[in-house]
């Protein structure tokens, strides 16, 4: 695997507060200021949302990643975030991410290995790892 890796993005401005991203062979996505600011749109993906999913994103493909290397059994995965807006020094910045996995174990499976390999996502989880916001991380393994 090459160890640099560039991703493109581009967005159109469409009407009032909205916009439309795209990528090169992907779909597009409309986009707009959030409702809690300023004519901001309700309905419409915003950055923040995208910003709080890509970390969201990054712990479940790197999990699957891990657990699939680790031989890990389990039945699901789902997960979810709450990202914590505020001023902080005069700037609102993305202080905190809440993620919630809840990994969905068959009977007799090891409860404390699946949150190792949880933990081990986190960890290694490159959004994450490129973010000044502080990750909390809280798992929930059942059994099914």
């Amino acid at each position: 695997m090459d160890t640099v890796h560039y991703y493109e993005t581009s967005i159109d401005w469409k009407e009032g507060r909205i916009g439309e991203i795209s990528a090169p062979g992907m779909k597009n996505l409309e986009v707009a200021t959030p409702p809690e600011f300023n004519k901001g749109v309700a309905g419409i993906w915003s950055p923040e949302h995208l910003y709080v999913a890509s970390a969201n994103i990054c712990l479940m493909t790197t999990f699957l990643a891990i657990a699939e290397n680790s031989k890990l059994d389990f039945k699901s995965y789902s997960c979810k975030a709450m990202g914590k807006l505020e001023k902080v020094e005069g700037k609102f910045m993305m202080s905190e991410i809440d993620l919630n996995p809840r990994v969905v174990l068959p009977a007799g499976a090891d409860a404390e290995r699946a949150k190792r390999i949880v933990e081990k996502s986190e960890a290694n989880c490159l959004i994450s790892n490129s973010m000044k916001t502080k990750i909390n991380l809280n798992i929930e393994i059942v059994f099914e």
